[in-house]
């Protein structure tokens, strides 16, 4: 058993003071009933709403992980490659949040909150990604322009991309862009530069929101804290 203000607070709600006010003021309910006292503790299969919102008391894990080459973004692997969840050490069943391809690497979440998951992932809150891409020859200005107005794959256009170039290379013919986009659609930024007629080489996800992969290599990863967390669900205001 825990604290109840504790719990509110590990959710990712709000802080643990601020937990503690909604209590007094009679916000919060376990199991149907309002709770006032902060001493109050609570189990794994109680009902906790707050202020309306129901939590749950499971107590939730969130990583960021900086994924590496050669790993499989899901849960299991039918085949027994290796997922990103074999990569973090924990016994709760997390799930990545949206998906890198197997040789792509970088900025990846993982979490068993869903609630947490869906914010990101919806497509309303435009959550900006940030990709390093490094395809074969010369991005030219007209296709530069065609990216950032947005191009036609699998049926669809895409929505405008930001498109910076970082260097080229005479000697490999290979150029390292950088491009922003806030869709998730499967295998898009390959998609985008083939639809500019580009082979993307090696591609890396620098950023996904305000997360990077600062202070980790490739394989390492680290738990959120508590201040990303509450940036992330204060997107559901928005």
């Amino acid at each position: 058993m825990e604290r109840l203000q504790k719990v509110i607070a590990s959710s990712g709600y709000t802080s643990r003071r601020k937990a503690e006010e909604l209590i007094k003021k009679g916000f919060v309910f376990v199991n149907g009933k309002k709770v006032v006292e902060l001493g109050t503790k609570v189990e794994s299969n109680d009902e906790i709403v707050v202020e309306g919102h129901v939590l749950s008391v499971e107590n939730k894990e969130y990583y960021l992980l900086y994924k590496p080459t050669g790993v499989i973004t899901t849960t299991s692997d039918e085949k027994g490659r290796k997922t990103v969840v074999d990569l973090i050490k924990t016994d709760k069943r997390i799930f990545p949040v949206g998906r890198l391809d197997y040789d792509t690497t970088g900025v990846l979440l993982l979490t068993n909150d869903g609630e947490f998951a869906n914010i990101l992932m919806h497509p309303s809150n435009k959550i900006e990604k940030v990709y390093l891409a490094k395809i074969d020859g010369i991005l030219t200005k007209v296709e530069q322009t065609a990216l950032r107005s947005g191009v036609f794959i699998d049926g669809f256009k895409t929505s405008p991309a930001k498109v910076k170039i970082k260097q080229y290379s005479k000697t490999s013919n290979l150029s390292l862009i950088e491009i922003t986009i806030h869709e998730g659609k499967n295998h898009q930024v390959k998609k985008m530069f083939e639809a500019v007629n580009h082979k993307v080489v090696k591609l890396k996800r620098e950023k996904l929101g305000i997360f990077t992969t600062t202070g980790l290599k490739a394989g390492e990863y680290r738990r959120l804290t508590l201040k990303e967390i509450k940036k992330v669900y204060a997107l559901r205001g928005e």
